[in-house]
């Protein structure tokens, strides 16, 4: 598939030797504030926990749907909502979801009940699906080239400190306001950001060329279902392992794995009749885009995994506060947002090759945060791994977001949602299945040996992920390289980011 070119004539893209949008690093400021919000709440909800189950009485399996709700209702929509966004446009499905999404927040607050919670978290886990692949496809057709790797850049930046920076905040917003009452103010904080990015995203972002009248041909409704049951089956033996003891579980994966089989058959079919597929499956055949789906997916299985066990190992284990906890884990929020913003900038220079160095400092930080714990024991453990934890931080700024740039790279600016609705679900199910397995070996270790030497298999589990994602991010970089060197002779020239690649 050849890299998409924006048409000149329609707003909002960026195309060579036009004028760009005068409004897109604003329009892209109100993108990062909602996607922002949508991810905070990804994790923001753990060190809240304790605050729910004093405040509403919740058992644990209540709270366990508290997490898992959202997380399953968010990547259920992901890729139906991109293509909607394709198909509709972009603006008026971000602007469903930011009213959705807020009115939901308000519903999580004022929730009387445990079973009231779990259903306005899943509401609000709906609305962040809605949202957060519009945010990837506009980027996409507001910016081009090395402005692009900007773009994204700072999109990795919100993405590495809003997943990082949750345990903080929440242990903040719960000291301030207490223990009992603490928890409502974790979801009542997205009203006033929710409200603000409504009235601007109206004003400064820009409507989609293509959109147009949905119709059953644009929206694909069977191909819709079929993907939603695969992935709802796919995540929930992963997010429920801990509360689902019988092996009886994996044989959802096996359903998942029918089902999406029959969604690709479905695609080429209604593809074939005239229709318009959910996702275009040729899009797979474009090896920047099929390398960095699997390379992002088995990262998030280390990345997301870690502030799983680590947050687990200080409030659990070490016995500190939600605040200390988030603290701890703060350097690796700041390493992860200087380096995106840098990574965003370097990425048309360096291609895949960043990314490889940043999982390779990634890898190196965690088994630094590993040796912390164990010469500094107890009490002065989350001290002793700041300096590790920055170090992967900063590794972690380099695979995101140039991932990201390098992964959407030759999608066509038409396709751009359901591509990035793909990859953030590919996001999701990497988190699920790395908490699964991390979260295994964890406490399978905790029974046997304690806290710390828990936390160093869990460790041990991630890095594992971590050096996956980077055999593929080399396998990828060799490949294009051997490619590379069989065209020479032609001396086509090529894009920055295509030639880097």
């Amino acid at each position: 598939m050849a890299p998409s070119s924006e048409n000149p004539s329609r707003p909002g893209t960026a195309a060579a030797g036009t004028e760009p949008d005068p409004r897109r690093w604003k329009a892209l400021a109100v993108c990062l504030v909602a996607g922002f919000m949508t991810l905070l709440d990804i994790s923001i909800v753990n060190v809240a926990l304790p605050s729910i189950r004093e405040g509403l009485h919740a058992g644990v399996a209540e709270l366990q749907w508290v997490v898992s709700g959202y997380a399953l209702a968010f990547g259920l929509l992901l890729i139906p909502s991109g293509r909607m966004g394709d198909a509709r446009g972009r603006r008026a499905v971000l602007m469903t979801g930011l009213v959705c999404f807020t009115l939901a927040s308000a519903a999580c607050g004022a929730a009387q009940s445990s079973s009231w919670l779990v259903v306005a978290r899943v509401a609000q886990g709906l609305a962040g699906g809605l949202i957060s692949p519009q945010i990837s496809a506009l980027i996409q057709q507001m910016f081009s080239g090395a402005e692009r790797g900007r773009a994204f850049g700072m999109f990795g930046t919100v993405v590495g400190i809003s997943t990082a920076v949750g345990p903080v905040l929440g242990g903040l917003i719960i000291h301030a306001a207490g223990a009992h009452e603490g928890w409502r103010w974790v979801f009542y904080v997205n009203l006033p950001l929710g409200a603000v990015c409504l009235v601007l995203a109206r004003r400064l972002i820009p409507d989609t060329p293509t959109a147009g009248r949905l119709t059953v041909r644009r929206l694909d409704p069977v191909g819709v279902l079929l993907l939603g049951l695969g992935v709802v089956l796919l995540l929930l033996p992963f997010v429920q392992n801990q509360q689902w003891h019988s092996d009886a579980k994996w044989l959802l994966v096996v359903a998942a794995a029918a089902l999406i089989a029959a969604f690709a058959g479905w695609e080429h079919r209604w593809s074939n009749r005239g229709g318009d597929p959910v996702l275009h499956l040729s899009l797979f055949r474009v090896r920047s885009f099929s390398a960095g789906s699997v390379l992002i997916l088995l990262y998030f299985a280390g990345f997301t995994s870690i502030f799983f066990i680590t947050t687990l190992f200080l409030q659990s284990g070490l016995h500190y506060s939600a605040l200390a906890a988030g603290l701890s884990i703060t350097p690796f929020a700041l390493g992860s947002g200087v380096a995106a913003s840098i990574g965003g900038r370097l990425v048309a220079r360096f291609g895949r090759s960043l990314v490889v160095v940043g999982l390779t400092v990634v890898a190196v930080g965690l088994g630094g945060t590993a040796l912390a714990v164990h010469m500094v024991p107890d009490g002065g453990a989350g001290l002793a791994m700041a300096p590790p934890l920055l170090v992967a931080g900063l590794g972690s700024g380099l695979v995101i977001a140039p991932n990201q740039t390098l992964t959407l790279s030759q999608v066509p600016v038409a396709d751009a949602g359901s591509a990035g609705g793909t990859l953030q679900t590919g996001q999701r199910v990497g988190s699920a299945i790395g908490i699964a397995a991390v979260g295994a070996a964890f406490f399978g270790e905790l029974r046997r040996a304690g806290w710390a030497a828990a936390y160093d298999r869990g460790l041990l589990m991630s890095v594992v992920f971590v050096v996956a994602a980077l055999l593929i991010g080399l396998a990828d970089t060799t490949a294009h390289r051997r490619e590379r060197r069989r065209e020479l002779p032609v001396g086509g020239g090529r894009s920055s980011l295509d030639d880097r690649r």
